[in-house]
């Protein structure tokens, strides 16, 4: 009850300020009440190198703010991480550089499906709807062959963002995954924005990270920076 009331919750306030990303679902390990990540990989599993990039720092500073010590992928892994698949013992070797490295999380973040759609625009207000002739019918609804604005094109981005634990004394295991939807995305600013505004607020209220600190105006520009 207390998941469904958050998810309705969320979705109002989605809406409700017009955001690029909607929350569709989110799981968390039953076994895990509260979890504090210490040491944070985080990838952005992209090509779109701008959005990458974006995405890894202005996360990694979200950690730091929270009292992680947090690390991009982009400048961890070398290029070839980058530009060729790995394979299972790669990275398992990966992970065990990742473990003597003091990591303890990884939070991966990947497209996972993108859906073109389409919908029609706000209908004809000279008519009751529910009472139609033919005549009525018609008219309020040939614009489908005589108005190109007639519809509204949008795409939509399903992206799955999943927290692992990697620490050395318990099971590598999953311990969150969220479901979000980009809606018609304008630019990568406004999108990373976004999606990282809502992440965050769920994570906190899964008690999956730690509240904010408080921090000066000057430390918070160099951590983005």
């Amino acid at each position: 009850m207390k998941r469904s009331l958050f998810l309705a919750l969320t979705a109002f306030l989605l809406f409700a300020s017009c955001t690029t990303t909607q929350l569709i679902d989110n799981w968390k390990n039953p076994d895990i009440d509260r979890y504090e990540p210490q040491k944070v990989l985080i990838v952005g599993l992209t090509s779109n190198i701008e959005a990458r990039k974006k995405y890894e720092n202005q996360l990694k500073a979200e950690f730091e703010l929270r009292g992680a010590e947090a690390v991009v992928s982009l400048s961890l892994f070398d290029p070839s991480f980058r530009t060729e698949k790995m394979t299972e013992e790669e990275l398992k070797t990966l992970e065990n550089k990742l473990i003597e490295d003091g990591f303890d999380t990884v939070l991966l973040t990947k497209i996972i499906g993108v859906e073109d759609k389409i919908a029609f625009k706000e209908k004809y207000q000279g008519y009751n709807e529910t009472h139609q002739t033919f005549t009525d019918d018609y008219l309020m609804h040939q614009d489908i062959f005589y108005n190109p604005e007639y519809y509204d094109e949008y795409t939509i981005y399903h992206s799955e963002t999943s927290m692992y634990c990697i620490c050395p004394t318990k099971d590598r295991e999953l311990i969150w995954k969220g479901y979000i939807d980009i809606v018609d995305p304008k630019s990568i600013n406004e999108s990373v924005d976004d999606y990282i505004k809502l992440t965050i607020a769920v994570l906190e209220e899964q008690q999956l990270i730690n509240q904010k600190s408080i921090i000066n105006k000057e430390e918070k520009e160099d951590l983005i920076d």
